[in-house]
């Protein structure tokens, strides 16, 4: 016989009684950010529960790995998180880089800072833009976008492509610098500090948008830690770790930047306005690490010498990046063969799913949406 459906399973779980109501938010929904359903269970516009039901994106993609040889696999780490790929590039490329006990050319550590601090910032204009047009504001998105079209032009410009960059290597980078594109990302950078300053005045310190996301779903330190958090929803609630810092890979450990964290600007600590406005501070930070790494960037090679056939010698490595939506780690095991054994990704879009349910109780089922906005998730990170 045929057992029950997971959908059946969770109605099951939530129960009827009364008057309340089983709801579908999904799986097409403009502020799910992608194919997710949340079954809610509501009291009219109370909801006593909002629980994520995932998989409908589901691809496959860690057996993929273990189906392609270790370099063919890169490109479909770009699937991962296709708003921050260059960060998915890197850690799968470090993870494989300690297997093989590969020194990576300090120009290619910067090369790979730089497209993943552009990169950062280009995917949180996104996650602020659409936190924003999510709960009714849609001009400061097409703002945001605006700033994310120039972006993609230099990103496009240094790999050729504006979306899945598939830039990073096993041993390096694809490409070097083209000419005068250094020059291109300061005026860039000159431009879009300010542009911040415009954004605050635009939305952050906007009244109605203050009211929407101040002391709603307030995450306590403790609480983020128990639940697994990362990145800016984990720093949002107090918690100063950022991998950048405090696993110190790649050439982040040259630079001096600041690690945000929330504190409580408007409302609480911990609640939706500090998880958004961690984002647009990081993105400030991210400027200061750009003009760094422009400054101090070293001659030399873009690749290390890498063998033609790469087989490393069994064992298992793990590499931790800290991607736009928090920590994304690689755990790589080979077996010997061209062919990884094994291959888990562990994303911070996936980690965020499990607090919606505690955190929905109480909640109007429009501060739901405003919930999920201020995780920024984004579906391929949940599923894979």
């Amino acid at each position: 016989m045929q057992g029950p459906s997971y959908n059946q399973l969770l109605i099951e779980r939530l129960g009827t009684s009364g008057d309340l109501m089983l709801l579908n938010m999904g799986p097409q929904h403009p502020s799910t950010h992608g194919v997710i359903n949340f079954l809610i269970q509501t009291d009219g516009e109370v909801m006593r529960k909002a629980v994520p039901q995932v998989g409908f994106l589901h691809r496959g993609i860690e057996k993929i790995a273990e189906l392609v040889q270790y370099p063919q696999f890169m490109p479909y780490t770009d699937r991962v998180d296709y708003l921050a790929a260059m960060t998915a590039n890197e850690g799968y490329a470090l993870a494989v880089e300690k297997l093989l006990g590969l020194e990576v050319p300090a120009r290619a550590r910067y090369l790979r800072a730089i497209a993943a601090e552009l990169n950062r910032i280009a995917s949180h204009l996104v996650g602020v833009g659409s936190n924003a047009s999510d709960i009714g504001a849609f001009t400061p998105f097409v703002h945001a976008l605006r700033e994310r079209e120039a972006i993609n032009d230099l990103i496009e410009a240094l790999c050729g492509a504006r979306l899945t960059y598939n830039y990073a290597r096993i041993g390096g980078v694809a490409f070097d610098l083209p000419d005068g594109w250094a020059d291109r990302l300061r005026r860039f950078l000159d431009h879009f500090e300010p542009f911040l300053d415009e954004f605050d005045r635009l939305i952050s310190y906007n009244k109605i948008f203050i009211e929407r996301l101040a002391d709603v779903a307030t995450i306590s330190a403790d609480e983020a830690i128990a639940w697994g958090l990362c990145g800016p929803s984990l720093r949002g609630s107090g918690v100063a770790f950022d991998c950048r810092r405090d696993v110190a890979y790649g050439a982040y450990p040259d630079f001096k930047f600041e690690v945000i964290v929330g504190k409580g600007w408007q409302g609480t600590l911990g609640d939706a306005f500090d998880r958004y406005y961690v984002r647009v501070l990081e993105m400030m930070e991210s400027c200061k690490i750009l003009r760094q790494a422009l400054d101090k960037l070293p001659e030399g090679e873009v690749m290390a010498k890498v063998p033609r056939r790469i087989k490393p010698e069994p064992g298992e490595a793990m590499a931790r990046v800290e991607s736009a939506r928090g920590e994304l780690a690689y755990y790589v095991v080979s077996d010997g063969t061209e062919k990884p054994y094994r291959v888990r990704i562990r994303t911070g879009s996936f980690m965020a799913m499990g607090i919606i349910e505690p955190k929905s109780e109480g909640l109007m089922i429009a501060d739901l949406v405003a919930l999920i906005a201020s995780f920024d998730v984004v579906a391929p990170e949940i599923d894979r």
